[in-house]
C-alpha cells in the first residue's frame, strides 16, 4: 500500500514539473522569441486539474484538509465518535454523487475534444472517478474502523484548523 502512495507521490511529482516546464517554456518563448506553443497552455491546464484532485485523495489519507476542529475537541470521546462518523458518512455521500455525476456526463465527456490538443474532455474530467474512488475508500474505511471499534482517540480530529500552529494534545493522546 506504502508502495502504491509513493507512485501516486510520483505521479503528482511529474505533473508538477510538467506544469512548470511547459508554462515556463511559454514564458521564455514569448518574451525572447514572441511566439509560443499553444499546446502547451491547455496540457499545463489539464495537468493542474490532475494534480489537484489526486493531491485531494492524498490529503484525506494524511488526514491534512483544514477544518475546525475546535468544537469537536471539546467533546466527549463519545460526541467525537458521533461527528466523526457523520463527517465520514457525508464525504462517502459526496463521493457518490460525484462518482454518479461523472457516469452521466462520461458520454458528453467522451465526444467532447478539447479545443486545442483535441483530446476527449474525458481525459480531464476522468479524474473525478479517481478521486471519489480514492476519498471514498478512505472514508468508508474509516466509517468501518468506527464501526467495528478499533478507532483510536487521536484518529477522531482528522483534519487541521491551521497549517501553522500545532494543535494542543487531546485528553489521553500521546505526542512524539
Amino acid at each position: 500500500m506504502a508502495r502504491g502512495f509513493k507512485l501516486i507521490e510520483a505521479l503528482l511529482a511529474a505533473l508538477l514539473l510538467a506544469m512548470v516546464v511547459m508554462v515556463f517554456g511559454n514564458v521564455v518563448l514569448r518574451y525572447v522569441f514572441n511566439s509560443g506553443i499553444v499546446v502547451s497552455e491547455e496540457l499545463s491546464r489539464f495537468c493542474f486539474v490532475w494534480l489537484t484532485f489526486i493531491g485531494a485523495v492524498l490529503a484525506m489519507r494524511d488526514g491534512s484538509h483544514l477544518g475546525m476542529d475546535t468544537v469537536v475537541r471539546a467533546l466527549s470521546r463519545r460526541g467525537r465518535l458521533i461527528c466523526f462518523a457523520l463527517s465520514q458518512a457525508l464525504i462517502l455521500t459526496c463521493c457518490i454523487m460525484l462518482f454518479e455525476g461523472t457516469w452521466v456526463q462520461h458520454e458528453v465527456n467522451s465526444t467532447t475534444a478539447a479545443p486545442v490538443t483535441g483530446l476527449p474532455m474525458i481525459w480531464v474530467y476522468g479524474v473525478s472517478y479517481v478521486t471519489a474512488l480514492g476519498i471514498g475508500f478512505h472514508a468508508a474505511v474509516k466509517l468501518w474502523r468506527v464501526a467495528t471499534g478499533v478507532i483510536r482517540d487521536d484518529e477522531l480530529i482528522d483534519v487541521s484548523e491551521s497549517e501553522e500552529m500545532p494543535h494542543p494534545p487531546v485528553a489521553g493522546e500521546l505526542r512524539p
